[in-house]
């Protein structure tokens, strides 16, 4: 993987109306404003690899310049809108399959603590809820406390899509089979789709719609590919998923 590859040209002429240029500020004084392509360019590779601001090589802006602008930018919400432009296009490319999505949640355990993390039978951590469309990529990524349960999440999850359309059915497991989840999503038009827990009085599935149950694997394939991406930077230590993902909930004051 190479890690130092940078945007595109291509790619930067869609980016560049979404981001605030730093040289139109109404300071005076100081350094000259630093390029914002080469800010973002910073940015991505520390989060492409994981590494610590101080590792960022020397090639790209200086890393308090580079990590001050992060902050400022999440705050902004210019990563937000950034996610949301390239999911738009997506969509009408029509690259994106809300037919049919897949929700689930991981719990990362995080001793360190942090904004988003509470107590469990498993010690403190994170969960991370996520949601892929019909090809397995994610619309939704949502960091919450570990102590709720999944099935109390799953509006949540939804609401923090980064498309505009809503899917059409929502596949998760035993967890997801709740009445008023199934009443709250259908109000939205969501059919809920989930294999019934074993005390159910009254099935509410039929075996055609649970068809789609087979292909929920999507979902737990983004969670393995998270889980990778983070132990495959460094094999020989050990990564707390949940505080690195806390931290980045609570970014613009870490």
């Amino acid at each position: 993987m190479q890690l130092n590859r940078r945007l595109t040209d291509e790619q930067w002429a869609i980016l560049v109306p979404l981001i605030p240029d730093p040289a139109q500020r109404t300071e005076t004084r100081g350094a000259p404003a630093t390029d914002r392509r080469a800010l973002l360019d910073g940015i991505i590779w520390i989060l492409r690899t994981g590494s610590p601001w101080a590792d960022l090589p020397r090639d790209y802006p200086p890393k308090s310049t580079v990590h001050r602008w992060f902050q400022r930018w999440t705050v902004e919400g210019v990563f937000d809108r950034i996610v949301a432009r390239l999911a738009a296009d997506l969509y009408v490319l029509g690259d994106l399959d809300l037919a049919e999505c897949f929700i689930d949640g991981t719990f990362a355990p995080a001793k360190q603590g942090g904004e988003a993390v509470g107590k469990t039978k498993r010690g403190k951590g994170t969960k991370i809820m996520g949601i892929v469309e019909a090809h397995g990529l994610p619309i939704s990524v949502l960091i919450a406390s570990a102590t709720p349960h999944e099935v109390t999440l799953a509006e949540a999850t939804v609401t923090a899509r980064v498309v505009q359309e809503v899917p059409a059915h929502l596949i998760g497991d035993k967890a997801y089979d709740s009445d008023r989840l199934d009443a709250d999503l259908a109000a939205a038009g969501i059919e809920m789709i989930a294999p019934h827990r074993r005390n159910r009085q009254q099935p509410t599935q039929d075996g055609r719609a649970l068809r789609r149950y087979r292909r929920r694997w999507k979902v737990e394939r983004l969670f393995i590919y998270l889980w990778d991406s983070f132990y495959t930077l460094d094999s020989t230590s050990s990564v707390e998923l949940g505080s690195i993902a806390s931290k980045w909930h609570n970014c613009a004051t870490c």
